[in-house]
Formats: structure tokens, C-alpha cells, sequence
């Protein structure tokens, strides 16, 4: 049971409404806080004091959501949309769950109607976006990223986005100019100088990757991604103990990080380092069969 609560039988109609309504506020604050299992208890008994409150179904859908528990989270969902047939939060909500089970149509259907409800709705755009790439349907993706960008333009994190798209599509150039669209909003955005450092040396502007990578890892680090990558390009630029050392750090930082044992392996190859390149591009070829 949650913090405070009491035995509720016997209330009036009055009552119940009144407690269900402050268990429900406290709830979102637990929400805030990160502290699901507490907001679960306190939306359970205020859905039993008042079963006919879509927020609350919503909410705790939200909270089994959050904590992975997704078969609950659909359940909640779908009483919630009983309740509220066009509330575009609960059908984004549950979008979000489908796509996290890779159910991925009916995520995108939750979708497509959750914004003919609020079309303007970032998360749930984002969402969509989202799942198109992960239905490998990368051009409409974009489609959905200019439509976020368009409506905010002032937003980092949304340039970031559609710059790593642009990368995954090997579209490097329109990849760097949305990183840099990002730092002209946020300078110090720690992930769009490490994105920005990665798509320079795949352009094979390498001091140019080198200076973004070098200030991400002022600012964070212990960015294990950074390293990986400011490890490749000291490796294009001739500085191979430097690449090791940032590959290292990268290793053990994150000790399943596939991309810098493969990085580290070709460098230990060039350096006719065989058994140490065979205990890399082993341990890549075995992380990689995990996945």
C-alpha cells in the first residue's frame, strides 16, 4: 500500500471522490519522481474508490509502462481508451507500449489516430518517427523529423534526431548540418558534438571530428561513445597509442561496446598484434551473437 493509506470501506460518495482525486495527485508527483511502484499503489486503490476515471487508468498504464511491465500497461490502456475513446494521450501512451513489445503496426495505428487528435504533439511525432525507422521505413521517418522541426525549431534535441537518421542513411553532410544546427542552439549539447565528431570522420574531416570529440570529453568524460570514436579518428590521423588508450577507456567503461572492440582489434592487426586482435574480433563476433 502507499504512504498514508487507510481503510477506506465505508466511505460516502463524497468521500471516495474526494480521496481518489488527491491519491491521483499524488501519484503524478510520484510519477515526477520516478517512484512507480508508488504511484501504481496509490492509482490502484483510487481506481478502486472510482473505476470510472480514465486519467487514473491512464496513469498507472503510464507507470507499468515506464517500468516495462507492458502486458499491465496495455490492459490500463485499453480500459482508459473505454473510457475516453479520443484521448490522444492514452493512444500515444499505448503506441509507445506496442512499439516497445515490437508490435509495430498496431503501434503505428495508435499513432496516426493520436494525431488526428493532436497533430501537433511532439512525443507522439516522435514516437511515430521512431517506429518508422524501426519498420525500416527511414524516408516517411524524416518526413515525420521535419514536421517536429517545423514545429520547433529552437530545439536541440529534435535536429540531433533527424542528424542521426540522416547518419544511419549514410547522409553525412545533411547529418553534420543538423548537429550544427543543435550547437547553435545548445553549444555545449554533449551528444551532438560526439554525433557531429562521428559524422566528420566519416566524411574524413578528421581534425575537424577530432576538435568536436576532443570539447564532448571536456564536458562529459566518461562518454564512452566519444571515446570509441575519438579513438578511431587519433587511429585515421597516425597516433595509434593515443587510438588504444581512448579505446581502453571506452572498453571499460562499457564493457559489451562492439563497435570499439572491432575499431580496437583493426588497430592491433596494423600493429601485428594478431593474438590480441583475435581476442577482439572474438569477443565482437560474440557479443554481436548475443544480440
Amino acid at each position: 500500500m502507499s504512504e498514508g493509506i487507510k481503510d477506506t470501506s465505508g466511505l460516502s460518495e463524497a468521500a471516495a471522490q474526494s480521496r481518489a482525486s488527491v491519491l491521483r495527485s499524488r501519484a503524478e508527483s510520484y510519477i515526477a519522481l520516478s517512484r512507480h511502484d508508488a504511484a501504481i499503489a496509490d492509482l490502484t486503490e483510487s481506481i478502486a474508490l472510482v473505476p470510472d476515471n480514465a486519467r487514473a487508468w491512464r496513469l498507472r498504464g503510464e507507470s507499468h509502462r515506464v517500468i516495462e511491465r507492458y502486458d499491465t500497461a496495455l490492459d490500463d490502456f485499453d480500459e482508459a481508451l473505454k473510457l475516453e475513446p479520443d484521448s490522444a494521450y492514452a493512444l500515444g501512451s499505448r503506441g509507445q507500449t506496442y512499439a516497445a513489445m515490437g508490435r509495430l503496426e498496431e503501434a503505428m495505428a495508435d499513432f496516426e489516430h493520436a494525431l488526428t487528435l493532436s497533430p501537433d504533439s511532439l512525443w507522439i511525432l516522435e514516437a511515430k518517427a521512431d517506429a518508422l525507422v524501426d519498420l525500416d521505413r527511414l524516408d516517411e521517418a524524416l518526413t515525420e523529423h521535419g514536421k517536429i522541426i517545423a514545429l520547433n525549431e529552437e530545439l536541440a534535441y529534435s535536429w540531433v534526431a533527424r542528424g542521426d537518421l540522416y547518419q544511419r542513411m549514410n547522409f553525412y553532410p545533411e547529418a553534420i548540418d543538423d548537429y550544427t544546427k543543435a550547437l547553435e542552439a545548445d553549444p555545449d549539447y554533449v551528444r551532438a558534438l560526439s554525433r557531429r565528431g562521428e559524422a566528420l570522420r566519416m566524411a574524413d574531416r578528421y581534425e575537424e571530428a577530432l576538435a568536436d570529440l576532443n570539447r564532448a570529453l571536456e564536458l562529459e568524460p566518461g562518454n564512452d561513445r566519444a571515446l570509441g570514436s575519438r579513438g578511431a579518428v587519433l587511429s585515421e590521423l597516425g597516433d595509434n597509442e593515443a587510438a588504444l588508450k581512448d579505446l581502453d577507456a571506452a572498453i571499460e567503461l562499457d564493457p559489451d561496446y562492439i563497435w570499439a572492440y572491432r575499431v580496437r582489434g583493426e588497430i592491433f592487426q596494423e600493429l601485428d598484434r594478431h593474438e590480441e586482435a583475435v581476442a577482439d574480433f572474438t569477443r565482437a563476433l560474440h557479443l554481436e551473437a548475443e544480440e
